[in-house]
């Protein structure tokens, strides 16, 4: 073999040996200080060849800060903190960076939480919250719940949850601190209009029920159908009501959504389609993504005619598809609202599964009413305000029933 050969032997020996060994140390750095995630490495690339202009660097760099620096107060370090739930925490704070307190990311033991609060199967306090004008705000608490039992009301600030600030809380988190072991106690600190001092209640866990629907004939002879929720059973539960109205020969209907935090929002297009032609357009979804706007239009069961006088209370525990329902009646002159402005959650989830045990729960669009106006902005005013004082409920007076049939028996 010439000498020309055994250079170019040599040379390609050597290169081997060079690859070879920075793929070691490669390989050496990559174990010691990168986690084993390869999925969030895929985050740089949308699609195949489309290459977000992003730097994750000072993510890496973060990530190998708290892996190689930070001690517990115990003393140990974060190795009993698993690089899963490193990610978990990750993604959480990205959803949290988009301001939005109604999407929010569902690790494996909120997704599970998510869907026992769909199945109607849970052990808590009863009640809905939300977040308003940044705070954890009570939307209504159920009735005959424990939380109800106590005292809590709708509009109520919740500034402590046992020994945990809620200041920058998101919904999910307050709801795993107030769930828990039946009969056990959760204590509140609350803030309320009116009152200039908090109030401080204790509230003993139950297995909450979750009510729909009741009838009443009131002794004036006005039918009175209290809706608690839109859930899977209610439009069927509400055609029933709607037929005892039928049978009770009466034009004067009063609908009761106060505390109604909503629910299924084909629920409330199906309720609303009794009393409007077909094609009428309930609520319009807007997106600000491109796509062009959904409108959920009405059946056309349309059952009733212009004879029919109606009402519906609300107050600022009706939300979602209670302001959905209420706003279209109103706004096609089918019923007059009464009592005090709506809580304002107008905003449409979508549930996008991330991997088999966990999802995102994300914003994808804005209900309008028909006539285009903003549910999320600025709620529903009612034609008619009435408010219910602390004296009312001790002395169990219900201004806005009353104010109700006051003005369907002057019709």
């Amino acid at each position: 073999m010439n000498k020309k050969l055994w250079l170019k032997l040599i040379l390609v020996v050597v290169a081997i040996c060079a690859l070879f060994s920075a793929f070691l140390i490669g390989v050496y750095y990559g174990y010691e200080k990168r986690p084993e995630v390869e999925k969030v490495a895929g985050l740089v690339n949308k699609e195949p060849g489309e290459t977000v202009e992003v730097d994750f660097a000072p993510f890496w760099k973060a990530w190998n800060i708290v892996n190689e620096k930070y001690l517990m107060e115990n003393g140990t370090t974060t190795e009993k903190v698993t690089n899963q739930e490193k990610v978990w925490g990750a993604i959480s704070g990205l959803v949290m960076s988009l301001g939005d307190p109604y999407t929010v990311f569902l690790p494996p033991a909120e997704k599970k939480r998510f869907e026992d609060d769909i199945s109607g199967n849970f052990t808590g306090v009863g009640m809905e919250i939300g977040i308003k004008e940044n705070v954890l705000t009570v939307v209504s608490p159920l009735p005959d719940s424990p939380a109800n039992r106590a005292g809590i009301k709708a509009g109520d600030q919740i500034i402590k949850i046992d020994d945990k600030i809620t200041a920058n809380m998101s919904t999910d988190e307050a709801i795993g601190l107030i769930r828990g072991e039946q009969g056990k106690p959760v204590h509140f600190v609350l803030l309320r209009a009116g009152n200039e001092k908090p109030i401080e209640l204790t509230v003993i866990r139950d297995v909450i029920t979750i009510p729909t629907l009741k009838t009443e004939k009131l002794e004036s002879g006005i039918f009175v159908i209290r809706l608690y929720n839109f859930s899977a059973p209610s439009p069927e539960l509400f055609r029933d009501a709607l037929q005892e109205f039928a049978d009770a020969k009466t034009d004067k209907l009063i609908l009761d959504l106060r505390g109604n935090p909503g629910g299924y929002l084909d629920a409330a297009v199906n309720m609303a389609s009794w009393f409007l032609p077909v094609g009428k357009p309930v609520v319009i979804e807007k997106h600000s993504s491109g796509e062009s706007d959904k409108i959920y239009r009405s059946k056309g069961y349309d059952v009733f005619n212009e004879n029919l006088k109606m009402v519906i209370l609300i107050d600022q525990g009706s939300a979602s598809a209670s302001e959905i329902l209420a706003g279209a009646l109103s706004e096609y002159d089918k019923a007059i609202l009464i009592g005090e402005k709506t809580f304002g959650k107008g905003s449409v989830q979508e549930l996008v599964p991330l991997t088999q045990d966990s999802s995102i729960k994300i914003t994808v669009a804005k209900w309008y009413t028909p006539l285009g106006h903003s549910i999320s902005e600025s709620g529903l005013e009612p034609n008619i305000k009435i408010s219910i004082t602390d004296e009312d409920l001790e002395s169990g007076r219900d201004p806005q029933e009353a104010a109700a049939v006051d003005y369907l028996l002057k019709r």
